[in-house]
């Protein structure tokens, strides 16, 4: 049974790729339906100017190279539709040859493979995830180890001081898993938010209870000062803990680190930034950070600590901030300390 031409084209417009067919100068001479849903027309362009508005062709453009060779080429493309969304995409090219076997055209194909992507840096995300906890871990279980001996030696001893020195190690290390698995688990999967009144001092006074134990017992000075008049405002309240856990376990790291000072504090504010936004303050005398470390701090798997770190925490208070449509300014020089502002909406 012979099938209409304009069947065929009625398929072709169905097929849920980009298929257009393009000659030597790399213009379009036919483009599908699916096609012109995302790039418009294109019949008349040239390939370029409707994927990447650019003024010359790609680098490694495989219609080119099939009007080169003859051959079928394959690429891996960056392009840009109609409303202005990137989308990754598989690129075929394949020649039109005549009875003569010569090139009089290029049919292109090219397959978006965004969703393909996501999935794969959500799953190297995971993975990473898992490796770097795994080696945060370790290192906590070898301290709880420390930690339990201590204890055992200080009950065997009947020395109350030693027990509570080796508890003070075994609560720090199990704040420190804490705070590591809500990173991953933060970070690896999508929440949606639950916004709920509650008054910027109520979350400083939260963040300085949930650490004090910790920093008292490594002589760090942890304390909050906020403006009473603020208003409640609407945040949710899981992420800004989240938020503040991060950035207090990090100044006292960074105080923990810092052997050139005889003593270390941390302030928590809270306090108008002016009439229409308040400020939370995170501010710490330890190290401070070097330009490389500013520059990096916010990416995902960044970390000054080796192994004994995720490089998840400052990354989840970047996500955080933007969830909240808020601004997070840092000022820190090496061997003064550091200070994080987060800006939000009253």
């Amino acid at each position: 049974m012979k099938i209409p031409d304009t069947r065929f084209k009625e398929i072709i417009d169905l097929l849920p790729v980009y298929l257009s067919i393009q000659d030597q100068n790399l213009t379009i001479l036919f483009a599908n339906q699916t096609f012109k849903n995302d790039f418009g027309d294109g019949v008349g362009k040239r390939c370029y100017e409707v994927y990447k508005s650019a003024d010359k062709k790609c680098p490694n453009c495989p219609v080119y190279k099939t009007f080169q060779d003859n051959k079928i080429h394959l690429s891996e493309e960056t392009i840009w539709t109609l409303d202005g969304k990137e989308s990754q995409m598989i690129v075929y090219s394949a020649p039109i040859t005549n009875k003569e076997n010569k090139i009089e055209s290029v049919m292109e194909l090219a397959v978006n493979i965004t969703k393909v992507k996501a999935i794969q840096k959500e799953l190297s995300s995971i993975g990473q995830s898992m490796a770097f906890m795994s080696h945060g871990i370790k290192n906590i279980l070898e301290a709880l180890q420390g930690g339990s001996y201590i204890i055992d030696e200080g009950l065997h001893d009947n020395d109350l001081h030693l027990v509570r020195q080796g508890w003070d190690v075994v609560r720090n290390n199990l704040l420190d898993i804490s705070v590591i698995t809500q990173n991953v688990l933060y970070s690896s999967k999508k929440r949606t938010l639950r916004f709920e009144k509650v008054t910027p001092g109520e979350v400083l006074e939260v963040a300085v209870k949930f650490f004090h134990h910790k920093a008292a017992s490594l002589n760090i000075k942890l304390t909050h000062d906020f403006n009473p008049k603020l208003p409640a405002v609407m945040v949710d309240i899981f992420s800004i803990r989240r938020m503040f856990n991060n950035l207090v376990s990090n100044a006292i790291e960074a105080c923990q680190k810092d052997t050139a000072k005889d003593s270390h504090a941390i302030t928590l504010r809270a306090d108008y930034f002016n009439e229409f936004q308040f400020k939370f303050e995170v501010e710490d005398n330890g190290t401070g950070m070097d330009e490389h470390t500013k520059k990096n701090m916010f990416k995902e798997f960044f970390s000054t600590k080796g192994t004994a770190g995720t490089g998840l925490g400052l990354a989840v208070v970047n996500q955080i901030v933007k969830e909240h449509h808020g601004k997070l300014e840092v000022e820190s020089s090496l061997g003064t300390g550091s200070l994080f502002r987060i800006i939000f909406k009253l």
